[in-house]
């Protein structure tokens, strides 16, 4: 580990010589570039070095401890090297989780896709529990929130909503939600009390930024047409919708949810570079197969990952046999618990992973 974390503050430091040189300040795609692989590896590196310090600390202190030294000197250094072996055992272990194998994704912003699936209005209903749920976690991590497009039904549900989070470090917490989410509830509707399992999914696709995934116009084909509302209302008598159609991959997205036509260009533009960002992405995962196995939920987007059952007041996710009797809380936003244990789980899988190739 050790040879790896020279090899990485050697790079840390070329790095800083790099981002000095006018000749990389002036070309935006290789700063930009460059100053995400600083931002990625500082913390290592910065930890790295306290290490180094509290070692040589230790050594010194030792090496005091082994002259002669009245009563009161030898007790304080005695609690010196104790406070300075714990913290030395404390940065060993953050090291460790600091060396494990960095998803280039994890500071990205997101897009995220929400849409109703098996069971009719109450999925539509479900994804807009969901919708909520995302937006008030959201809310309570200091990001922002964007709804690019959105299908709302007539009872207040949504068969598709998409929206964009930004913020710090957004898809490193909200990637383990992709997959499909499932309710257990008595629906509204229901005379008997019977209760309904329905489902709703979701996607969390990492946001591409048009500096780092070029598009070019040949390879894009436009659509204009007039939107359409809800039931028929509120139908634009100028063509203001647009749909997007990558030729290469034949990824589509429309959208409409803006009068004019401009925005909903820029809109449906960033949903595009996301998809096919992702789908680069996602062909390129399917060629690592164990290490797909050990990310939790970011692999095959048809696998259930949660239930959410009312009558019990439980949510569980299926990923990891976490079981919570929280479901109010879950559904104000407080993911924290479940969303650590992820990130925990996930952590030690790689942890696991590393000790064996080693």
């Amino acid at each position: 580990m050790f040879d790896r974390l020279e090899s990485v503050e050697g790079r840390y430091e070329e790095l800083n010589e790099l981002l000095s040189d006018p000749e990389v300040v002036s070309d935006t795609k290789r700063l930009m570039k460059l100053t995400k692989e600083e931002a990625a590896i500082r913390e290592t590196v910065a930890t790295y070095r306290r290490y180094k310090e509290v070692s040589q600390d230790i050594s010194d202190t030792e090496e005091m401890l082994g002259e002669k030294l009245d009563a009161e000197m030898a007790e304080m250094a005695k609690e010196e090297l104790n406070d300075l072996k714990k913290e030395k055992t404390e940065i060993e272990e953050a090291m460790k989780v600091l060396m494990l194998p960095k998803d280039e994704n994890d500071d990205r912003n997101i897009i995220m896709e929400i849409r109703g699936a098996a069971g009719g209005d109450e999925a539509q209903l479900f994804a807009g529990t969901l919708f909520n749920m995302y937006q008030k976690y959201a809310d309570a991590q200091g990001w922002k929130t964007e709804v690019l497009d959105a299908n709302i039904t007539g009872i207040g549900g949504y068969k598709e909503i998409t929206l964009m989070i930004t913020g710090d470090n957004v898809y490193s917490k909200l990637k383990y939600e992709n997959g499909a989410h499932r309710v257990q509830r008595v629906p509204a509707t229901e005379s008997q009390g019977r209760i309904h399992t329905s489902t709703a999914t979701v996607v969390v696709m990492p946001e591409a930024e048009e500096v780092e995934l070029d598009l070019p116009d040949k390879d894009i084909r436009t659509d204009i047409y007039h939107a359409s509302g809800a039931g028929g209302q509120h139908v634009n008598k100028t063509a203001s919708a647009v749909r997007l159609t990558h030729l290469p991959t034949g990824i589509a997205v429309a959208m409409q949810d803006e009068r004019s036509q401009i925005k909903n260009r820029e809109k449906a533009m960033k949903v595009l570079r996301a998809r096919v960002y992702d789908h680069i992405q996602q062909a390129a995962q399917s060629e690592y197969d164990a290490e797909r196995k050990s990310a939790i939920g970011t692999g095959d987007r048809s696998e259930r990952i949660r239930t959410y059952n009312f009558p019990q007041s439980r949510v569980t996710d299926h990923r990891i046999g976490l079981t919570i009797q929280k479901l109010d809380q879950i559904l104000s936003g407080k993911l924290d618990e479940i969303i650590d244990a992820l990130i925990l789980n996930d952590q030690t899988a790689k942890m696991e992973q590393l000790q064996h190739e080693e």
